[in-house]
């Protein structure tokens, strides 16, 4: 897990790489690589190299990714990625029997909607969601809603959805939960969601004066879906 002894994750870890099908690919923001308390180390821990494959960067095109433009034009391949067009993951697994490939990207949501949509590889894949059952266990990270959760989850859920196996989440998400332990031993707080914080009169930060931002947040006061 590359941490110090005292807060060592490899316990936690599986003692080999998870057997799965699914191939992953994680679209990764730079912004990420800087990050302390990244997801996607402990993920690509839990999963044989091949099948979690890390690209850094903002802009995809087919010259310089040869191999992620053939990927995102597999008729199995699915983009992780909510929105009205996107597709209930559970239904798409039910009809699909042959390995998938996935791919989801990694970085905030202003990051992850900007590599989406100036990204058109990325239109050419299924579109797909995740319900909103579970919420984040991520608690030492801020979250813009109760439902949204770390790259890891969504990976966690994903696969265990795909592989129509409960314990490969259980496996993935070990680790994180061990993660979030240490850090509120070592001084870390609960950070509660936006969404919670304003509805509970708890943001402490200045409102945005950017009426679209301004106007995002109202909706979550108001549990209207984003």
């Amino acid at each position: 897990c590359s941490r110090p002894q005292k807060v060592c994750l490899c316990p936690f870890l599986p003692v080999h790489p998870l057997k799965v099908s699914t191939c992953l690919y994680i679209i990764q923001h730079p912004a990420e690589e800087s990050r302390v308390l990244r997801t996607v180390p402990l993920l690509a821990a839990c999963l044989p190299p091949d099948k979690c494959k890390i690209l850094v960067g903002r802009r995809f095109n087919e010259d310089r990714y040869p191999e992620l433009a053939t990927v995102c034009r597999n008729p199995n391949t699915l983009i992780l990625y909510p929105g009205a067009e996107a597709t209930n993951l559970e239904e798409v697994a039910v009809m699909s029997s042959s390995p998938s490939v996935m791919i989801i990207i990694d970085g905030t949501w202003s990051q992850a909607k900007d590599i989406f949509y100036k990204n058109s590889l990325f239109r050419l894949p299924k579109q797909v969601q995740l319900k909103p059952s579970i919420s984040s266990q991520y608690v030492i990270r801020t979250q813009p809603t109760n439902t949204c959760l770390s790259t890891l989850e969504c990976a966690a859920v994903a696969l265990s959805i795909m592989e129509k196996n409960k314990s490969i989440q259980e496996t993935i998400l070990h680790p994180l939960q061990a993660l979030c332990t240490f850090q509120l031993q070592h001084g870390a707080q609960i950070h509660h969601s936006k969404e919670h914080l304003l509805k509970n009169g708890l943001y402490d930060k200045p409102m945005p004066k950017n009426k679209r931002k301004l106007r995002r947040m109202e909706l979550l006061v108001n549990n209207v879906k984003i």
